[in-house]
């Protein structure tokens, strides 16, 4: 596959992760705003900019974020359009001209959780329709890479903010982590395993390293894994061998590091810098690797 197709198929994979993250989170929130707590409402907020590693700014909430991965996201996918399916590209374009023009004051004064949820509800149908219409080749395989390299990044950083707020405003167990827990559809998941009690160690275990959660860092990684492998050998066998030794690592991290009991916070920020260094192997390995001059002299390879 041409480096440049990779490269759209790859980000248009990441920018829908982080757009689904999003909006999930702001829906969330957005539904405690009616009769929650003003502590709640800080938590909730704080989380969130945490979460991003942004400073909460005054005034409105702005829709820039969910609409310009969403820009981001068509664009990659328009210029793939011979890699994607029909029903794809339809699928996506219909949801980004449902938002194209709005603005947050067409939101907020209605009923915002409902445009976050509908959101968040056609990224998943779009991903239904690229699960059951795209060829298993490596047009699946980037667009499967950049979930999860995006989940992973995403999921470690929301982590980190769920304990640095508990920290800070020092609440309860409960309300906090079930909704966490909520945010990654586990919460049943989490009463099958444990008792009913809300443990903060259980449920961060839970996510991370359960396998059988479809959004756990355990699940996640081991899936990245398996892509770079289905991907293959880049031109480069050396950056090839970085890109999966660092995977491995991260498997480490994720598996046998967290089991021992070190640090929660720490150990996922590890976890988050890891992966960013992962994102950074797999561009120079397969999306934005040198031009390599064959041995008659003539270059090849690199088509940007």
């Amino acid at each position: 596959m041409l480096s440049r197709s990779a490269a759209g198929l790859y980000w248009m994979g990441r920018y829908l992760e982080r757009a689904s993250h999003l909006s999930r989170l702001l829906k969330q929130q957005t539904e405690s705003l009616v009769d929650s707590p003003p502590r709640d409402i800080y938590f909730g907020w704080h989380r969130i900019y945490g979460a991003l590693e942004r400073e909460p700014v005054s005034g409105a909430l702005q829709l820039d974020s969910i609409r310009s991965c969403f820009v981001q996201g068509r664009e990659n996918a328009r210029q793939m359009r011979h890699h994607i399916s029909a029903e794809m590209w339809t699928c996506l374009n219909q949801s980004y001209l449902r938002i194209q023009n709005m603005e947050i004051q067409d939101i907020w004064p209605r009923s915002p959780e409902n445009f976050y949820a509908e959101t968040a509800t056609q990224i998943d149908t779009f991903r239904g329709v690229t699960s059951s219409t795209l060829y298993r080749d490596d047009a699946w395989h980037f667009v499967q890479l950049g979930n999860y390299v995006e989940r992973l990044q995403l999921s470690s950083s929301l982590l980190m903010a769920q304990i640095a707020a508990v920290r800070l405003f020092e609440v309860p167990a409960d309300a906090y982590w079930t909704s966490l827990l909520r945010h990654y559809h586990a919460f049943e998941a989490y009463n099958r395993a444990s008792s009913a009690a809300i443990e903060p160690d259980r449920v961060l275990g839970l996510l991370v390293t359960n396998p059988q959660l479809p959004d756990s860092l355990s699940l996640s990684v081991s899936e990245l894994c398996n892509e770079l492998t289905a991907i293959g050998r880049g031109p480069d066998a050396e950056a090839t061998a970085r890109t999966r030794s660092q995977a491995e690592d991260l498997r480490q991290l994720v598996g046998i590091e967290w089991s021992g009991g070190t640090d929660a916070h720490a150990l996922l920020r590890r976890i988050r810098n890891e992966c960013r260094q992962l994102h950074h192997l797999v561009t120079k390995t397969y999306l934005d690797y040198p031009v390599l001059a064959p041995a008659n002299g003539r270059a090849g390879g690199h088509d940007q």
